[in-house]
């Protein structure tokens, strides 16, 4: 019988904006001649409550001063086109035949591949291209039989058929003249925009000097004074909104509330890792059940960059289907009795779990604690996000602000700097306690600010598993 999880996992936020009675001591009835016994030190019983450090792991950060980060990213070397279609007048016996390509970049000349998209090699034929149009190229088959020996190209009008054509050489006559038209490498202009993130702690002056009878942490050490939980709490926060934001982050689109709304609230929103990747990258959907399902994954890889290495950064569900697929590979993975590092030895313990494998490429996995936290993602059901594929190492790209090509990480974050203002991760107290005096306010106020941006090179060697 398999195991039912009972009880339940406390979601209730517990920072608020007011002094909780839970904070400072009320209970003062001297009427009561026993002290209690109590346990100076908290109970950390959510262990390490943090879900940042994800892109400190793949990342960089690097400063830029402008309003606008702008890149190009190379394009695709050789020329293929999808889903075009034979010309209406197309009939069965024709050994040359019209393709309807708009705004195409084949040449008269050159050699290409027909095929349809759905039937792949079975149905295809190979031609030479005799004539150009703004928006459909002749083509001229080189087999004798012509278009009846394509099997499902054959009967009558072709027009609705969805074809793929792609370029693989040319062919001239002897003494004839050169290539007619020159090609220009294509140019992929990427950009993102920075968003400022805030927060900020406040407490009195006289809540300051009151003491507690729980022993805290703080940034500067442990003491009683519950203020610095309250400090040292809303930094830890602060600093996994640095991250989550930058994950989550997605545009303002044209006549949403965001882009109209008042005030100084943000307005424009900015490009995030999952948005990115779900929008210029690669997705799957439904669980990893076989060696298949790898390997569907190893073939969109190899139709991308084919980036030798990358990690995998997974929510527990998807980590341990991938353990699963990759146990059942072992003659005695139906199981478990043989595989890991321990070789089922019965002195030690057994190591159901796997933290990389190769694949065509090489495949590191990582437990991603945002992916399981139940007060982030861990707590979503439907449309999840299981997991993301990152490659390892970097890329070259054309860095329009510096203006030359610069390596950089797939995955970076840009942080707003100059020489007189560094904004990466902005803190100062304002008021008159805690040590400031720049202000008639009786309390300390803790700021914190950051302007920063996400930037996703080379989208197209990314998956994200939903």
């Amino acid at each position: 019988m398999a195991y039912t999880i009972g009880g339940n996992v406390s979601l209730t936020p517990t920072p608020s904006q007011v002094a909780t009675p839970g904070s400072y001591i009320t209970n003062f009835d001297f009427l009561n001649q026993y002290l209690p016994d109590t346990y100076e030190k908290e109970f950390e019983r959510y262990g390490n409550r943090s879900v940042s450090s994800f892109l400190r792991l793949v990342g960089a950060e690097m400063p830029f001063n402008s309003d606008l980060i702008k890149w190009s990213e190379q394009g695709r070397l050789h020329i293929k086109y999808e889903a075009v279609t034979l010309d209406d007048a197309v009939v069965a016996t024709d050994d040359s035949v019209v393709i309807n390509i708009t705004g195409h970049a084949i040449r008269k000349g050159q050699t290409v591949m027909v095929s349809d998209g759905s039937n792949g090699a079975t149905a295809s034929f190979k031609g030479i291209v005799t004539a150009i149009a703004t928006n459909t190229i002749t083509v001229a088959i080189y087999d004798a039989a012509g278009l009846p020996a394509v099997a499902g190209l054959s009967s009558g009008d072709n027009s609705g058929t969805d074809l793929d054509v792609f370029v693989y050489g040319s062919e001239f006559k002897k003494g004839s003249n050169g290539m007619e038209g020159a090609l220009e490498a294509p140019f992929d202009d990427k950009e993102n925009t920075p968003i400022i993130i805030k927060d900020k702690y406040s407490v009195s002056g006289s809540d300051m000097a009151q003491i507690g009878w729980v022993e805290v942490e703080g940034d500067n050490g442990s003491g009683y004074l519950w203020y610095l939980k309250s400090e040292h709490e809303t930094r830890l926060r602060f600093e996994d909104y640095l991250e989550t934001a930058m994950i989550e982050a997605v545009p303002a689109e044209a006549n949403s509330g965001a882009i109209a709304a008042a005030g100084d609230l943000g307005n424009k929103g900015s490009e995030g890792l999952f948005y990115v990747v779900e929008n210029e990258g690669n997705t799957t959907t439904g669980s990893l059940e076989t060696l298949a399902d790898i390997d569907a994954v190893v073939t969109r890889l190899d139709k991308q960059g084919a980036i030798e290495e990358n990690v995998l950064f997974v929510n527990r569900a998807l980590s341990f289907e991938i353990d699963d697929v990759l146990a059942a590979q072992n003659n005695f993975g139906s199981s478990g009795a043989s595989f890991g590092l321990f070789d089922n030895d019965t002195d030690m313990a057994l190591n159901l779990g796997f933290s990389g494998f190769r694949r065509g490429y090489d495949f590191y996995k990582s437990d991603w604690k945002y992916l399981n936290d139940a007060t982030m993602r861990g707590g979503l059901v439907g449309g999840a996000i299981d997991g993301v594929l990152v490659p390892a190492g970097s890329t070259s790209v054309y860095d329009q602000v510096l203006g030359k090509n610069a390596k950089r990480p797939f995955l970076h974050v840009r942080y707003r700097a100059s020489e007189t203002e560094d904004r990466k991760m902005k803190s100062w107290i304002v008021g008159s306690a805690g040590g400031a005096s720049n202000s008639d306010l009786d309390a300390m106020e803790v700021h914190f600010l950051s302007e920063r941006a996400l930037c996703t090179l080379g989208a197209n060697n990314f998956f994200l598993f939903k």
